[in-house]
């Protein structure tokens, strides 16, 4: 458990890189500021003001007070405008670029972080830092600031004037001082530990949410909405309290130091009708340092508060940097694959996810050659499409100690290969297909895949047998696809994602069970696609209905992470392995299917 010091100074450390992003405003935060003094500084000339108004100005009325006087106010309001709206503007302008920069760096860290850290995060909380995060930073980076420099300005301004009058009453304030210190560095505590559980309940909140719009199908078919709604109430409770935490702090801290500041008060009027110890001053004097003092209420009472945003602030900009400090994407390479791709050689390679975790590939040695097919097969969790992750470099073997082995090739190893050049040369189609709320045209023509023409991308959907149901839309290729793809069925969506690895003409393809979720007619069309996609690739297939690998050039049987057999379809059969009794077992699963139906 970290200590108060190590809390203090990790808030001062992420409060100091916060406020370098405020620096590349430095002629509008100048411009903000000359508004801050301005506005602070009429308090404590609105309180000098009525010392000539009340000594001379109302028992002489030619005498200059009593002539300057409503100039005076106007002036003094005038530049109290002048400097509210300079400051608010000004600041509100950099609290806006301030979170733009955030949020765009966020988002451009989510892109590069590694498949480990989507493993452990949930996307609720990771859009609640871009969303909520962000925002509580700006208010820390922009109005925090515009209260501590102004309100400070009129508190110095005020007890300036305060010494003026009287410096016997006025140093007497001093006792105050570390009463009030001691309040505001509660208060700071608390307030930072109870952002620290707001923030992470706000992610809570969005997972939940996130959860059941994605889910509403099968939230509505298994009959969840109890369940959700009961887990919801409980985030959201638990959110409410922690915002009821955070009121109550705020509006007991207020109070109790205006109550000391009040106390102090009544002891100098008192002093001042009572008593003989301090000079004597005049009417206009007392008067103007009575109303310095009561003015001291409002700049007091807005520092006081601030805290709260400021601390808030810090805890959001804490969460925020700790992500942005998360080691991006591992990329060592700085060459080239070099074309055409001879072999892929996997060589006695163990993985596992976590270095404490069990091992998911156990001394795993596979060659592929150029052109061929090969079948990854086995039971779930066999790891086959481990395999296929590591050829991506989607995981990396260097990345953690519990890993060994190599992947090469032609000779090279992967991780000598940059990331950019290893992926570019890689199509990939899975199970569950990504596609994007835009247009068909823009989903096959993704990404770096977007300076192909229309004729590319209409080709492409002819080879992969999507062209038919494309061209049968209101809207042709320009029709939006929906969330995620939820206005297209689940065979179309296949054929989507095999036009866009046609369009991307890699050498390397990888297919992670791109038909397991189709029906049989659907499967069929899926096929097709597959065929003309296959031809003149190296092909990497990780497998679930047999059926659809039978003419593949290798099948490998995966079991508990080690390759058990390898070979082709008709070997494998005749050998009467692992192979041949995943075979027979989906063979009698599809026969009694088929009598089922029948």
């Amino acid at each position: 458990m970290s200590t108060p010091n190590a809390d203090d100074k990790e808030g001062l450390l992420a409060y100091r890189r916060l406020l370098r992003y405020v620096f590349p405003y430095k002629y509008q935060f100048t411009v903000a500021v000359v508004g801050m003094v301005l506005y602070g500084l009429t308090f404590a000339a609105f309180a000098a003001w009525l010392e000539p108004l009340l000594d001379s100005g109302f028992s002489d009325r030619t005498s200059n007070a009593a002539i300057y006087a409503p100039l005076s106010i106007l002036v003094i309001f005038f530049f109290r405008g002048l400097g509210s709206f300079l400051s608010m503007y000004y600041m509100a302008y950099i609290g806006g670029q301030v979170v733009n920069k955030l949020r765009s760096e966020v988002f451009s860290k989510y892109l590069q972080l590694p498949s480990t850290h989507y493993d452990h995060s949930s996307s609720g909380e990771m859009i609640s830092l871009v969303s909520y995060n962000t925002q509580q930073v700006s208010k820390a980076a922009s109005n925090a600031i515009t209260v501590l420099i102004r309100d400070s300005i009129a508190v110095f301004g005020l007890l300036g004037l305060m010494f003026y009058h009287s410096w016997q009453l006025s140093i007497s304030l001093l006792v105050l001082a570390p009463i009030v210190a001691s309040i505001v560095y509660y208060v700071s505590k608390r307030f930072r530990r109870i952002s620290k559980k707001l923030q992470a309940s706000m992610g809570k909140v969005s997972h939940i949410i996130e959860e059941a719009v994605e889910s509403h199908r099968e939230i509505k078919i298994y009959g969840g909405q109890n369940y959700e709604q009961a887990q919801f109430e409980d985030t959201n409770e638990r959110n409410r309290k922690q915002r009821l935490k955070m009121t109550a702090t705020r509006a007991s801290s207020v109070p109790i130091m205006q109550f000391i500041i009040a106390i102090f008060m009544a002891g100098i009027v008192y002093v001042c009708t009572q008593s003989d110890w301090i000079n004597p001053i005049t009417p206009g004097q007392f008067v103007s340092f009575i109303t310095a003092m009561m003015m001291l209420f409002a700049p007091i009472k807005q520092l006081t508060n601030v805290n709260e945003k400021l601390q808030q602030g810090i805890a959001a900009s804490i969460s925020i940097f700790s992500l942005l400090d998360t080691p991006s994407e591992s990329d060592r390479g700085d060459t080239k694959i070099d074309l055409p791709i001879s072999s892929i050689d996997f060589d006695n390679v163990s993985f596992a996810y976590a270095e404490e975790a069990d091992p998911v590939l156990r001394n795993v040695s596979l060659t592929i050659k150029s052109g061929e097919t090969v079948a990854l097969v086995g039971k779930s969790g066999s790891g086959k499409t481990t395999l296929a992750n590591l050829l991506a470099r989607m995981y990396q073997l260097g990345d953690n100690s519990a890993c060994s082995g190599s992947i090469s090739i032609n000779g090279k190893n992967i991780e000598s290969i940059s990331l950019e050049n290893m992926r570019a040369n890689i199509a990939y189609v899975g199970q569950q297909v990504t596609l994007f709320n835009d247009t068909i045209s823009h989903n096959i023509a993704y990404g770096s895949l977007h300076s192909h023409t229309q004729d590319d991308v209409r080709g492409a959907a002819t080879l992969a047998h999507a062209a038919t149901f494309i061209e049968k839309l209101s809207n042709g290729y320009d029709t939006m696809v929906g969330e995620n793809g939820v206005l297209l069925s689940g065979g179309q969506r296949q054929r989507l994602a095999i036009a866009r690895a046609l369009l991307k003409n890699a050498p390397l393809l990888i297919l992670d069970e791109a038909t397991s979720a189709l029906d049989t007619e659907s499967e069929r069309m899926v096929q097709r696609g597959l065929e003309r996609l296959l031809e003149g690739r190296t092909t990497l297939v990780v497998a679930h209905r047999l059926s659809t690998i039978e003419h593949a050039d290798k099948i490998v049987v995966m079991h508990q992470g080690e390759i058990v057999e390898q070979g082709s379809h008709k070997e494998l059969l005749k050998a009467g392995g692992h192979y041949a009794n995943l075979h027979a077992m989906q063979f009698k699963e599809t026969a009694t299917e088929s009598n089922d139906h029948a």
